[in-house]
């Protein structure tokens, strides 16, 4: 009996033994498996980039008044201005090592939170110059989850569109348009290139829920938790820049143009009534639209033949997509009423400082003066258009 006692107790204490041993051994696993908590912006240092400056641009982001005086000092600085800038070659030779190159440039390679993995983004760049802001833009805007077209111009040095390309050939979803356009200012190509990138990205992916269209020269404000977090709060609406029509551009559609010497002119010949029953709208060229508005532009054919009429009209980028958010049956879109017209100040799509609405706000101004650097984009009627 004593024996048979003893026998039961060395068997339950080997089965708790062997239970102890497999519990600790599955915590060891979820632990080793399980992913850290990369919302902390510890996580995400951005050390080591330029290792000859003392900068620290995590507190850059958080808008630490003293890290971003230093900076504003450290530019002014000879050394900073001598410092060796990266060029096409250099990033062609970068791209050839894909792991170091992801590494070295800090790119994050996996989804920051379940919300951004499960609400992936499309994007539309259109580039033609500087690959080391293409690389900061991409870099600033890049996640596992989304897809990217970048559309490069044909004009664009031979080395540049390699450079892209070595970009692109080290993320799955990151790819060159497959149709380039040689873009002129002001003209259709600009359109064009867009919808290059649009339709491309329509068939690469069923997954994607917005499509955001950028230039090489912009650069987030926004992180994309924030982003994914604003369109989710859109419910399938778009955001884009759409009001009433200034009678002053009105010629920029009402006439026929042609590109001339590689720039638009206005032929004197009147065109057209536009086949649509809804007023030309104004807006810019920068959108937020759901997958469903790329589906109906994409194959509908009333916004077909729209689009088909504007591609002889001067900068139709700044009323097409203005005008199709005011088509009711389009996806997502608002009444042609004025009480629905949203201004730049209002669309999620882009923020612009105007040099000439710059002022005081208490004094009815949009926004105060920019601390910055106004970047000089385009002329237009002897004002230039900054950021």
């Amino acid at each position: 009996m004593l024996r048979r006692k003893l026998r039961h107790c060395h068997i339950l204490r080997f089965k708790f033994l062997v239970v102890l041993v497999f519990t600790a051994g599955a915590l060891s696993l979820i632990k080793i498996h399980q992913k850290p908590d990369y919302l902390h912006h510890e996580n995400l240092d951005l050390v080591g980039e330029y290792p000859n400056y003392n900068v620290n641009c995590s507190k850059i982001l958080q808008g630490d008044p003293e890290e971003i005086q230093k900076v504003k000092l450290e530019l002014l600085t000879v050394s900073f201005r001598k410092s060796p800038k990266l060029t096409t070659n250099d990033y062609i030779n970068m791209t050839t090592n894909c792991a170091s190159f992801i590494k070295r440039r800090k790119y994050i390679m996996e989804p920051l939170s379940k919300e951004e993995e499960e609400f992936p983004l499309a994007y539309s760049i259109v580039v033609y110059h500087k690959i080391t802001m293409l690389d900061k833009l991409l870099r600033s805007i890049y996640a596992p989850q989304n897809y990217y077209c970048i559309h490069v111009d044909k004009k664009s040095p031979e080395s540049f569109l390699a450079a892209v390309k070595g970009i692109a050939s080290c993320f799955d979803n990151v790819f060159i348009a497959s149709q380039l356009e040689s873009v002129v200012y002001a003209s259709w190509s600009r359109v064009q290139a867009d919808l290059n990138c649009m339709k491309d990205l329509y068939r690469r992916s069923t997954n994607w829920k917005y499509l955001i269209n950028l230039c090489g020269m912009d650069f987030p404000i926004k992180t994309n938790q924030e982003i994914v977090e604003k369109l989710k709060a859109l419910k399938g609406e778009n955001s884009l820049e759409t009001e009433k029509m200034p009678s002053y551009k009105e010629i920029r559609w009402k006439k026929h143009y042609e590109i001339v010497d590689g720039k638009v002119k206005n032929m004197g010949i009147d065109k057209q009534h536009p086949p649509i029953s809804t007023p030309i709208f104004s807006g810019s060229a920068y959108f937020v639209i759901s997958r469903r508005f790329v589906e109906y532009v994409l194959e509908n054919s009333k916004i077909l033949a729209f689009i088909e009429w504007a591609k002889d009209t001067y900068s139709p980028d700044e009323y097409l997509w203005a005008t199709i958010q005011r088509i009711p049956e389009v996806p997502g879109a608002v009444s042609a009423s004025e009480k629905y017209d949203v201004s730049d100040m209002n669309a999620l799509a882009r923020f612009v400082k105007w040099h000439y609405f710059e002022g005081d706000v208490s004094k009815g101004a949009p926004y105060p003066p920019c601390n910055g650097i106004h970047m000089y984009l385009c002329l237009i009627k002897d004002h230039f258009q900054r950021f």
